[in-house]
């Protein structure tokens, strides 16, 4: 097993199969630029040396908590607005990878990381999965049109708008994910997903996807910088946060 990204995110290799694994479980393995690096050179040398799927899991309690807010007091709106775009050019290779790929999510998954799960071609929630995408409510246009390709305009709506996280089973009803199984019962999925892509060449398989997904990475990539330029994402960002903490005291 090889570690990317200071630790953050491991990677290993088993036949044609490559398992990335966010590693990050004491910060819930929010996505700070460590882990996203991580990801993307993970990404890439899987689509590169002849694997055949790339599977997502996240260590610890959850899959992850989304975008890494700890240090925002000593970020300006250029380094959000530079995480973000990496984090964007992340889904986008993701999304239009080669390869099969395979998200096996539970706990809390959040923001970045549920449009990570978004991204793949299989996605897999245990019971205890949530999800949320609260970039809306900060003004953040962050992967609403591969959600909206996904589940439909009027789910993609439902799920945008929402204030709670949707657990597996409403995941489940939109579309959001593929299918429900406990952790257990994962190496038993991952077999069936490899068995379902390695039925083709990889040649077929990828001329199959790139066919099945329309190509807007140029479009997606405007409408985040746009959202995130239009006044300071950073004072928006805090608001939220403050709201959030208001919301959780006592009344």
């Amino acid at each position: 097993m090889t570690a990317l990204g200071a630790e953050a995110v491991s990677v290993s290799r088993d036949g044609p199969v490559t398992r990335i694994r966010l590693n990050r479980a004491d910060k819930l393995n929010s996505f700070n630029e460590a882990l996203v690096d991580g990801l993307m050179a993970a990404v890439q040398r899987a689509t590169s040396d002849g694997a055949r799927l790339v599977v997502f899991q996240g260590e610890g309690k959850g899959f992850s908590g989304g975008f890494d807010l700890s240090a925002i007091d000593d970020s300006t709106d250029g380094d959000l607005l530079l995480r973000m775009v990496r984090v964007e050019e992340l889904l986008q290779a993701v999304r239009h990878a080669p390869v099969a790929t395979l998200a096996l999510t539970h706990g809390p998954c959040y923001g970045a990381a549920a449009d990570l799960v978004a991204a793949c071609n299989w996605r897999v929630a245990s019971m205890n999965a949530r999800f949320r995408m609260p970039g809306p409510r900060f003004g953040l246009v962050l992967g609403t049109h591969r959600l909206s390709c996904l589940v439909g305009t009027d789910n993609a709506r439902a799920l945008l708008l929402r204030e709670k996280p949707f657990g597996a089973e409403e995941a489940l009803a939109a579309g959001f994910v593929t299918e429900i199984a406990e952790r257990d019962s994962w190496p038993d999925v991952e077999a069936r997903v490899l068995s379902n892509a390695a039925a083709l060449t990889a040649e077929t398989f990828d001329s199959i996807a790139s066919r099945l997904v329309t190509d807007t990475r140029d479009a997606d990539l405007a409408a985040l910088v746009r959202s995130a330029a239009s006044g300071s994402i950073k004072a928006r960002i805090k608001a939220y946060l403050e709201e959030v903490a208001a919301a959780r005291k006592p009344k």
